[in-house]
């Protein structure tokens, strides 16, 4: 059967819908290390699920970096992504200031949340995610805070290791660092308390997309423009772009979504394009007004915001 990459799936608060593949980036800013022991890369693998339980989504695949960390999510709109990414920010960064008493960590943090609109952004993300785990001069298969070894293993986790539904209470709240019911959860933590990647990973979405064909995966594991793919997912959206870069990222997004540039867009199209690109980049009302054409007062509707010509600041 051809892969989807617009599917459907049971979420964690049970209902079934229509999902959406997202990346999700966290960086810290200014330098800011994320990471400085193993504690840290355990949380915050572990905030990326609770979170994604928290927001109702679904988590494909993962991993956590000393000064960033990167999910493929599944979800029902930008709206559940965005609302995902806010909040394992908000969790990770209460957890490292209580822990190291570092005041405004929000502050020089970052999180975006990418939809991911074509077949070949979404494998090349799939590949990228873990593909990170050579920047910390590791080999991608044994880098420990990664949901690598989750795929192409049937779901399957070695004998012996815990569910977390059979934890007490106690255990629960010192293995996951979080008060939340896990009851009922399928989640399996080793022999060193990590969470297994099979357990609460989609894994079976991330195969589908390679058409469960592993050699595929790995292949594009190897080929993957690292460097590109981090341009796209990570640097892009936080940097300001200039009015004719802003229109060549818009025109580009146009041909993928509807098969015709920018300025071939009727009216609808662009209602529909506008608040993607507002919320997947750095840019302005009154520059989105300019891009796409259209007055500031309708940009302003579209988007659900005041106008700035009567009054207020952009968002």
């Amino acid at each position: 059967m051809a892969f989807e990459r617009i599917c459907t799936r049971t979420l964690p608060d049970g209902s079934v819908r229509k999902v959406y593949p997202y990346h999700v980036s966290l960086e810290g800013m200014t330098q800011l290390v994320l990471c400085r022991d193993d504690e840290d890369y355990d949380v915050m693998v572990k905030y990326i699920f609770i979170c994604a339980r928290r927001k109702n989504v679904i988590v494909v695949i993962h991993i956590a970096m000393s000064n960033h960390g990167h999910a493929t999510i599944l979800a029902s709109g930008q709206d559940d992504a965005d609302a995902f990414k806010v909040e394992w920010l908000r969790m990770y960064s209460q957890y490292y200031s209580r822990k190291y008493r570092q005041r405004k960590v929000l502050k020089h943090t970052s999180a975006v949340a990418l939809y991911l609109d074509s077949d070949w952004y979404l494998r090349n993300t799939l590949a990228y995610v873990p593909k990170n785990a050579l920047d910390a001069l590791s080999r991608v298969e044994d880098y420990r805070w990664s949901g690598y070894r989750g795929m192409f293993c049937q779901g399957k986790v070695s004998d012996g290791f815990r569910r977390a539904d059979t934890m007490t209470r106690r255990e629960k709240e010192a293995c996951f660092h979080t008060h939340d019911s896990l009851d009922g959860l399928p989640w399996v933590v080793n022999a060193d308390g990590g969470l297994e990647p099979a357990s609460a990973c989609d894994h079976a979405y991330l195969e589908s997309a390679f058409g469960n064909d592993q050699a595929f995966f790995l292949k594009t594991l190897g080929t993957v423009n690292m460097a590109e793919m981090h341009q796209k997912l990570v640097d892009n959206p936080r940097q300001r772009q200039n009015d004719t870069e802003m229109l060549k990222t818009i025109d580009s997004i146009a041909k993928g979504w509807f098969h015709c540039s920018l300025l071939e867009l009727p009216r609808e199209k662009k209602a529909r394009l506008l608040p993607y690109v507002y919320r997947s980049y750095r840019t302005s009302m009154s520059q989105l007004a300019r891009c796409f054409g259209l007055g500031q007062d309708t940009v302003a509707r579209l988007l659900g915001k005041a106008c700035p010509s009567i009054g207020k600041g952009e968002g």
